[in-house]
């Protein structure tokens, strides 16, 4: 069955950057996705992070969710975030390492999509992130997990994650 594209599918996005002015690399992230046909509805304030993971010694990351409609594929959609963080100077040199934007499928719709390694919606990490769950649990904090059944408040308040999130600022 063929999609209309007069449907879409309810998204949403975490953002990270942690390279040169963070900050102005999530607004352009956001205009880049609004200009590729992600039609943003809700971005969260913008949240200070620590490193998580391997590469701890890269500086703090500045963190933000989008929600937002999409009227094509999932694929569609990864591929568009990939042309975008390439534009805006992505380099895929050390895995976790210090990026200048970084942009996360986190939800399609209620899909579950697992087609490892670039496709798995819901995104895997979202129950361990801190610096994910905060910035969804304010957007929409009774979205639920489609393969956990739980919130986004719920999730954040039985993460094991502590890491520093430090409300920075509103959206961008």
């Amino acid at each position: 069955m063929t999609r209309s594209r007069e449907q879409t599918t309810r998204v949403f996005l975490g953002l990270g950057s942690n390279l040169g002015d963070r900050e102005e690399s999530l607004r352009r992230a956001l205009r880049s996705l609004e200009s590729g046909s992600f039609a943003v509805d809700r971005v969260s304030s913008i949240y200070e992070s620590e490193p998580v993971g391997p590469v701890r010694d890269q500086p703090r990351f500045l963190n933000c969710a989008a929600r937002g409609s999409y009227s094509g594929s999932a694929r569609e959609l990864l591929a568009l975030i990939g042309r975008i963080e390439d534009s805006l100077g992505r380099v895929r040199d050390v895995p976790k390492g210090p990026r200048a934007i970084d942009i996360d499928l986190l939800y399609f719709g209620g899909a579950v999509i697992d087609e490892p390694p670039l496709l798995v919606v819901p995104h895997p990490s979202i129950p361990d992130r801190r610096f994910v769950l905060v910035p969804l649990a304010e957007i929409d904090p009774d979205l639920v997990h489609p393969a956990f059944g739980k919130s986004q408040r719920e999730l954040l308040s039985e993460t094991r994650d502590q890491s520093l999130v430090i409300r920075v600022r509103g959206a961008p």
